[in-house]
């Protein structure tokens, strides 16, 4: 591979597949990563394994942590994911879908595979926009890692430094999707449903919400299959 390697942190949604089209787009050679942590979407790695397939991913690791054990949110743990919300209502504190550490555990990870594999960036979907109050998803957030990963590897303190790229930071919904269809994504392929209902997505979550209004602000039809829109 001549290429420049980069690790790709890749969920099987809307988000990710989009900044590994827009790794790909750069001319880096991608690495994807995947967890099962024991959330209750677990479709979403199915479609994770597609897409890194149909982007020619040069490798893809799909990582078992049970976070399940640990709990404390919908989204692995036997809590009522919250419908029906309106955007005001998701910015008034942070849901109950947010899993305690979830992106420092996955950066951390994809810190490791990248060092091994001699990679120097780290991409990945955390979004400042339309992120539902997680603060694992704000710049502040990804500068403070980048700092610690660069004090604490051995590729970091002897001058090969990490970068960690988050090219969606500022983007909308509707200018994430625009700029996938410009780079060739096919948004029937993804997962974003916090709460699917078998193989189709709920409609009624925080992340359908918000993907739907994305799709309707962007004046497309969201290719995903749902149980209810």
């Amino acid at each position: 591979m001549n290429a420049q390697q980069a690790v790709v942190l890749l969920s099987g949604g809307l988000d990710s597949t989009t900044v590994l089209a827009i790794a790909r787009s750069q001319g880096f050679a991608c690495n994807c990563l995947s967890f099962q942590y024991g959330q209750r979407q677990a479709i979403e790695l199915e479609r994770a394994r597609t897409i890194a397939r149909r982007f020619d991913a040069a490798r893809h690791l799909v990582l078992h942590i049970d976070l399940s054990a640990i709990g404390g949110s919908a989204l692995t743990d036997a809590i009522e994911v919250p419908k029906d919300r309106s955007p005001a209502e998701m910015e008034q504190n942070i849901p109950v879908t947010y899993v305690p550490g979830r992106n420092i555990i996955f950066l951390a990870h994809a810190l490791s595979w990248a060092e091994v594999l001699g990679a120097a960036d780290i991409f990945l979907g955390i979004n400042v926009i339309d992120y539902s109050g997680y603060p694992d998803c704000r710049p502040e957030f990804l500068d403070a890692f980048a700092k610690m990963a660069n004090l604490g590897t051995k590729a970091g303190v002897t001058g090969t430094p990490f970068c960690l790229h988050a090219p969606l930071m500022y983007l909308s919904k509707q200018e994430i999707i625009l700029k996938g269809m410009e780079l060739g994504v096919d948004y029937s392929l993804t997962h974003s449903c916090y709460d699917p209902v078998g193989d189709r997505a709920c409609g009624r979550c925080d992340a359908c919400r918000l993907r739907l209004h994305g799709f309707r602000e962007a004046g497309l039809a969201d290719p995903a299959l749902y149980d209810v829109r």
